[in-house]
């Protein structure tokens, strides 16, 4: 027993969950400037999140601490045009960020409440093309990490839609998986009633991706949805996407048959090698998480497309965000994503995934594969080194 707590601790202090700094600032003390030749975009992420206002370091814009309700706001970020896909350049420390070289806040905007945040988004879905993608971020993430994450996420896919983050108040601590996972119960109804809110607006497709804990706050939503006789608000629930799922394999398969088989496309992308989820599984009593599950055929059989990513490499030793931190593997999501979910067929197109795969192939070596199970099929994207 001793032995496995130490194992713990010692994965505890080497993880640096799905964040990458020691601080959470996401504002500058000061303006930096830099010539508009310099930069590739500006992106404005729509938030809804339970997390406190930051009072004590306001330069965090949203701590870690919990509020009982939600609060609504919007922030643009600039990002550089040296910006490699994949990454997510960041200043280090807590220096200033350059945006010439990193990605930057430069404007918070504020919401008083639920309807004008609503009307804000609303005309934001209208003016760029009645999609919205919800990004639900995970364990151990700053209000920062989750606007950063979408950005990058919408800035490589070209996602055309109006992008949302939904940001529940982790604590954005390694040592703070047991408040994490709490915090991620507590943020349940507040995620299904954003979706909701989402849901009366213009939007024809309201796409969702989910990494990590935030997987566990999205298939809860989706169940609470479920029970209400309206799991898919009308038809406008598009993509759904769980990387790297913390849920425990069991629990997943209930909240599934709650559910039911999806009509949309629902894709599960998991990884042998996530090292992040081997400390979740630890934590858990040695029960396997849906994110480095070995049987794909028995999640596909939920109705879900399972895309096994552990034959490809991820941007840092944790393997943890492969779906977005990988330039290819970023480069094949955003080829789903652009097309609308009502008109995108239940299986992948095997000739666009071989053209990704030979691109996988010399981008991280002949070794690399990636395997996607349908409920029809198993297709294998083989590299060719």
């Amino acid at each position: 027993m001793r032995s496995k707590i130490f194992i713990v601790v010692a994965l505890a202090l080497a993880v640096t969950g799905c964040a990458g700094r020691n601080t959470h600032d996401l504002l500058n003390k000061t303006t930096v400037a830099a010539p508009a030749s310099d930069i590739a975009a500006t992106h404005e992420i729509f938030v809804a999140t339970t997390r406190q206002k930051a009072t004590k370091d306001p330069r965090q814009v949203f701590d870690g601490d919990r509020s009982l309700t939600t609060s609504y706001a919007s922030v643009d970020v600039t990002v550089p045009k040296t910006h490699q896909v994949g990454a997510i350049e960041r200043a280090k420390g807590s220096a200033e960020s350059n945006p010439a070289k990193d990605f930057t806040a430069t404007r918070v905007t504020y919401y008083e409440g639920a309807p004008q945040f609503a009307k804000a988004v609303g005309a934001n879905i209208t003016m760029r093309g009645d999609r919205a993608l919800v990004f639900v971020h995970g364990f151990n993430n700053g209000f920062d990490d989750g606007i950063y994450r979408l950005t990058q996420i919408v800035h490589d896919t070209k996602y055309p839609g109006t992008p949302v983050l939904f940001s529940w108040a982790s604590s954005g601590k390694t040592t703070g998986y047991i408040y994490d996972k709490e915090s991620a119960n507590a943020a349940r109804d507040d995620l299904e009633a954003t979706l909701r809110m989402l849901a009366k607006t213009r939007v024809k497709s309201i796409d969702i991706i989910a990494h990590s804990m935030g997987t566990w706050v999205t298939m809860e939503a989706l169940r609470q949805l479920a029970i209400t006789g309206d799991r898919d608000l009308g038809g406008k629930i598009g993509y759904v996407i769980l990387a790297s799922p913390d849920i425990d394999v069991d629990v997943f398969k209930k909240q599934m048959i709650r559910y039911g088989k999806p009509d949309r496309p629902f894709a599960i992308l998991l990884s042998a090698d996530d090292r992040a989820l081997k400390l979740s599984s630890l934590i858990s009593g040695d029960k396997p998480r849906v994110g480095d599950y070995g049987d794909a055929a028995d999640l596909a059989s939920y109705g879900v497309s399972v895309v096994d990513l552990s034959q490809t490499k991820g941007g840092d030793r944790l393997n943890h965000a492969k779906f977005a931190d990988n330039p290819i593997l970023v480069q094949l999501l955003g080829n789903r994503l652009r097309t609308p979910a009502g008109l995108a067929s239940e299986e992948p197109d095997p000739a666009q995934l071989n053209n990704i795969g030979q691109g996988l192939g010399k981008a991280v070596g002949s070794v690399a594969e990636v395997v996607i199970t349908t409920p029809f099929r198993v297709l294998t994207i083989a590299t060719g080194g």
